[in-house]
């Protein structure tokens, strides 16, 4: 059955030519639907590809920045609290822009789960730590000279890559292959190499 019914014998050719032309225009969207759907799975890994390049890219801004911002520094200074706080404020006109320019375009659902807030707060918590110690890192500590940029973010970078893949397996359950195993152990090889050629600026 092709979509045609032959009611008699003196249909049968002409209806059997019209099943043809059916089943071929069938099989011809098929394609063209197939192929559609792979050009848009093509189009979304380059969306992603390109997101995660910007994201690299404002990362490494943000650190290294951060180091810029400690060079600046005052001698007279004590602490550097106050370069964490307008770091931190930065970040919240960044997100409060971004969520504007979404009410603006309208159909945005932004009310969370209380879990999804209290996670967030906690990250909130962990990156805002961690920029405090990062400005003292990057200006010395107890009369210690700075580290270098080039051995702190790094070494920073790649661990916070080897914790993550130990806590994703422990707390997460998350799988790890041979080869994700391999690459952590390179990792921790790597910062070791950076490391043994001294980390002071």
């Amino acid at each position: 059955y092709a979509g045609h019914l032959c009611l008699s014998d003196g249909e049968v050719e002409n209806c059997y030519e019209q099943n043809i032309v059916f089943v071929l225009s069938q099989r011809k969207n098929l394609r063209y639907k197939s192929a559609q759907i792979r050009n848009d799975g093509g189009f979304q890994m380059w969306v992603g590809i390109l997101l995660l390049s910007t994201i690299t890219v404002l990362y490494a801004g943000y650190n290294l920045l951060i180091k810029i911002s400690s060079d600046h520094v005052p001698e007279v200074a004590t602490t550097t609290i106050l370069a964490t706080i307008c770091l931190q404020v930065a970040a919240l006109v960044a997100s409060l822009a971004f969520m504007g320019m979404l009410l603006i375009r309208g159909g945005q659902v932004l009310s969370l789960s209380l879990s999804a807030y209290l996670w967030a707060a906690g990250a909130g918590l962990c990156i805002g730590l961690a920029e405090i110690g990062y400005f003292y890192l990057f200006r010395g500590v107890g009369g210690a000279a700075p580290i270098a940029a080039n051995v702190a973010i790094p070494a920073i970078v790649t661990g916070t890559v080897v914790i993550t893949i130990l806590l994703s397996a422990m707390v997460l359950k998350e799988t790890i292959g041979p080869i994700q195993v391999v690459g952590t152990v390179a990792v921790i090889a790597g910062i070791a190499m950076i490391f043994s050629g001294g980390f002071t600026s």
